[in-house]
């Protein structure tokens, strides 16, 4: 089976020539979305993926770079191919999905209360692993984003670690690398500025070396090039280029 990580994008929220930060996992028998923000749709259209070809949907948290293609993403389901798209979520983050994001619009369609009538609501519990879709088993982990609100990131097939926008946790990496086995970590960065809210590349670059080898950037703005050579041994991920999960371990082995 071979696992693949494609990024519909790697931009930050207000990046313009990089789309949204998404993901979508493949291992030829299953296809995970990992966050659907609102430029999803011509992402996956860019990448000849048809939304009817996405088995799941994992959100993170919510912001609309991560959730603002939901809306098109269940009415297309819905509507063309008359089926409800499964959709993993942690339970706090339901109610705020729906209540704030998704209502406004989507009751508009008639006969629609819920998330539930449209989407079929898988809820995940933290620091519990499941199979989401065929070869991949996804752990959400709680970290801290935007303070008293709820965020996750990922820990992909007990090897490959996904942040979602988190203020900078060197404490969690460690753990994941030394005791649990991370071979390859996928994390977002800052490249400017003060990480309020996010990590910042001078934070990621306090890291002792060994883990900056494993370290993949994504979720960066539009100047990114200009990062290239500050960044040291860490790489930038390339959107819509697909890897497989093994190059990306290999890669910093």
């Amino acid at each position: 089976m071979s696992l693949t990580i494609q990024m519909l994008g790697t931009g930050s929220a207000f990046a313009k020539h990089y789309y949204n930060n998404n993901a979508l996992l493949d291992s030829g028998e299953g296809k995970l979305l990992i966050d659907c923000g609102t430029t999803a749709s011509l992402a996956l259209h860019q990448m000849g993926v048809p939304l009817s070809e996405i088995d799941a949907i994992l959100i993170t948290h919510i912001h609309a770079d991560h959730v603002g293609g939901l809306e098109e993403f269940g009415f297309q389901m819905n509507i063309l191919h008359r089926r409800k798209p499964v959709l993993y979520i942690a339970e706090p983050l339901i109610h705020p999905l729906w209540e704030h994001t998704l209502k406004g619009g989507m009751s508009q369609q008639g006969m629609i209360d819920r998330l539930e009538d449209v989407f079929e609501v898988n809820v995940l519990t933290p620091g519990k692993s499941a199979v989401l879709v065929s070869g991949f088993q996804v752990e959400l982990i709680p970290t801290q984003h935007i303070p008293g609100k709820n965020s996750y990131s990922l820990f992909i097939n007990d090897r490959l670690f996904y942040s979602a926008d988190m203020i900078f946790d060197p404490d969690l990496l460690h753990h994941l690398v030394y005791e649990r086995g991370c071979q390859s970590i996928l994390h977002e960065v800052q490249l400017q500025g003060a990480g309020e809210v996010h990590t910042t590349l001078d934070e990621l670059l306090s890291l002792p070396q060994p883990l900056q080898e494993r370290i993949h950037l994504m979720h960066y703005s539009d100047d990114m090039e200009q990062f290239r050579e500050k960044a040291g041994v860490m790489s930038f991920l390339e959107q819509q280029r697909k890897y497989p999960l093994a190059e990306l371990e290999r890669a910093k082995q």
